[in-house]
C-alpha cells in the first residue's frame, strides 16, 4: 500500500496561501473594528449580567431578543456546529454585531503548523489549518431564521493533506486509502439555512438544512469545541464520532423543550472524496437521530445513532452504523476557563468488525493568555494495512497521548496571534513495531491568529 505524501510545492503554496488567508483576516478584523466604532444602526452587540427576572428554563431576559439561539428561546451560547449543543456556560467568541432585525457573527482562525511525525511510517510538513465562519440570524416575532456558511482553505495542502500517525478515513487519489495521514477539510464546509418556531413553554421546533451542514450525529466537531480546538492535530476517533460534519446534502427537524432537544435527520451518507473544492451532492440515503440534555449551564450531554449508507468512497456498498455519547462539561476557575469532553463512538460496519473509540480532551485556559491542553485516545484501527500483507485487516488497539501549550503574545484590534506546541506519544501492539517502530512520538509547532470580540 502507499502511504500518499505531498510535496514542497503543495507546503510552498499553503505558505502563500496562509499568507492571504492572515492579510484577510486582518482586513476583516480592521473593517469589523472600525465599524463598531461607528454610530448607525451597525453598532456591537454589548454583552449585559442577566438580570433577576430572566427565565429560569431559558436563561434569556425577558425580551432580549437578540441573545436567544437560532433554534430555540436559550442562550445563544448553547449553540455550537449544526444543530449540536454544548454548555451555556461556553464563552462566545465571535464577532457580534445587530443591524435591524439580523444578528450577525463572524469567527475565523488561520494556522501555520509545521508537523514532525516520527517512526518508520512518520514524516515531516508544513501546512496550514483554517477556517472562516459565517453566521447570521433573523427575528420573525418570537421565531427565528438563520444562515449558516463556513469555509477553509486547507485544500491548498493538496489533497493527501498532513502527517498524523496512525489516522485513517477518505483518499487523496480515489485508488487508496489515506494512511497515518489526516485528510484536509473541503473548501466549503458548511452552507445551510434554519427556520425555528416558538411555542409555549420556553419549547420550539425547527428545520434546518441545506447542500452542506451538519447532520444530527456525534457531538460538535472538534475544531468547535473549547477542550479542543487549540490542538492542531484531529483527533484519531474522528471517524467515529463527529466526521458528517461536513454533508453534502442534509436536512434535520427537531424539537425543543426547555433544555432537551430530539432531532433526526435525512442526509448524503458520502465522506467528501480527493476533489475538495466541489459540493458533490447525491441522494440522501442515510439517517440519524440525536437526544440531548442540558442539565445546568455547565453540562452538555448528547446520544446519537444514525445509519451511513455508504460512507467510504472506496468501499462504496459497505453501510456502517455509528453510535455515540458525549459529555462536555465548562467551567469558570475564577480567571481561568476549562473545558473537558469525554466522548465514545462505535462504527458497525455491514459484515465487518465493530470498533470502537473513546475520546477524552481539555483545555485550560488561564490568565494573561496562557492555555494548556490535552488529549487521551483509545481506538481499535484495522484499517493500516492493504492487501497483499499479512496484516491486512487485522485490528490493533492503538492508544495516543497528547499534551500542548499555547502562548497568545499580542492582540491587535480583533485579531489575536498565538504560538503554540503539542507532542503526542502512542502506545502500540508489539506487532506493529517492524512497521512504525516501538511506540513512535510526533509534535508539532504552530503560530495563529483568530478573530476575537
Amino acid at each position: 500500500m502507499r502511504i500518499l505524501r505531498i510535496g514542497e510545492r503543495s507546503a510552498r503554496l499553503s505558505g502563500r496561501i496562509g499568507t492571504g488567508l492572515a492579510e484577510f483576516l486582518l482586513i476583516v478584523g480592521g473593517v469589523i473594528g472600525h465599524d463598531a466604532g461607528a454610530a448607525g444602526p451597525a453598532a456591537p452587540i454589548q454583552a449585559e449580567p442577566m438580570p433577576a427576572h430572566q427565565h429560569v428554563d431559558s436563561g434569556i431576559p425577558d425580551g432580549d431578543v437578540s441573545m436567544r439561539g437560532i433554534y430555540g428561546s436559550y442562550p445563544m451560547s448553547r449553540e455550537s456546529s449544526g444543530t449540536s449543543w454544548q454548555p451555556d456556560s461556553a464563552p462566545m467568541e465571535d464577532l457580534e454585531t445587530m443591524s435591524g432585525r439580523w444578528m450577525t457573527m463572524f469567527r475565523g482562525s488561520l494556522e501555520g503548523v509545521y508537523s514532525h511525525q516520527g517512526g518508520h511510517r512518520g514524516d515531516s510538513q508544513s501546512f496550514n489549518e483554517s477556517m472562516l465562519m459565517f453566521m447570521a440570524r433573523r427575528s420573525i416575532g418570537d421565531d427565528a431564521v438563520g444562515v449558516r456558511l463556513m469555509g477553509s482553505l486547507e485544500p491548498l495542502n493538496g489533497a493527501g493533506g498532513y502527517p498524523l500517525l496512525f489516522q485513517t478515513g477518505e483518499t487523496a487519489n480515489g485508488r487508496d486509502p489515506l494512511v497515518d495521514r489526516q485528510h484536509p477539510h473541503n473548501l466549503v464546509m458548511e452552507f445551510a439555512g434554519s427556520y425555528s418556531k416558538s411555542l409555549t413553554g420556553g419549547s420550539s421546533v425547527f428545520v434546518y438544512g441545506g447542500p452542506v451542514g451538519e447532520p444530527a450525529l456525534g457531538p460538535p466537531a472538534y475544531m468547535n469545541r473549547g477542550s479542543s480546538e487549540d490542538n492542531p492535530d484531529a483527533p484519531l476517533t474522528h471517524h467515529w464520532l463527529d466526521a458528517t460534519h461536513v454533508t453534502f446534502g442534509v436536512v434535520t427537524v427537531g424539537g425543543i423543550w426547555r433544555r432537551w432537544k430530539l432531532e433526526g435527520s435525512s442526509f448524503n451518507g458520502r465522506e467528501p472524496d480527493q476533489h475538495r473544492y466541489d459540493v458533490e451532492l447525491r441522494r440522501l440515503d442515510s439517517s440519524s437521530v440525536r437526544l440531548s440534555y442540558n442539565p445546568n449551564a455547565s453540562l452538555a450531554l448528547q446520544v446519537s445513532a444514525g445509519r451511513l449508507a455508504s460512507p467510504e468512497q472506496l468501499q462504496p456498498n459497505t453501510a456502517v452504523r455509528r453510535t455515540t455519547a458525549s459529555a462536555i462539561w465548562d467551567r469558570s476557575l475564577g480567571g481561568a476557563r476549562w473545558q473537558t469532553t469525554l466522548a465514545w463512538g462505535r462504527d458497525a460496519p455491514a459484515g465487518g468488525r465493530q470498533t470502537d473509540g473513546y475520546l477524552l480532551d481539555s483545555a485550560l485556559r488561564l490568565g494573561r493568555g496562557h492555555t494548556v491542553f490535552a488529549r487521551l485516545e483509545d481506538v481499535v484501527k484495522d484499517e493500516l494495512f492493504a492487501l497483499p500483507g499479512p496484516l491486512y485487516g487485522r485490528p490493533f488497539r492503538i492508544r495516543k497521548g497528547s499534551l500542548g501549550y499555547v502562548f497568545d503574545f499580542i492582540e491587535r484590534g480583533h485579531l489575536r496571534f498565538s504560538i503554540g506546541a503539542v507532542v503526542s506519544e502512542h502506545w502500540t501492539p508489539a506487532d506493529l513495531n517492524p512497521a512504525y517502530g516501538s511506540d513512535p512520538a510526533g509534535s508539532s509547532l504552530f503560530v495563529r491568529a483568530r478573530l476575537v470580540p
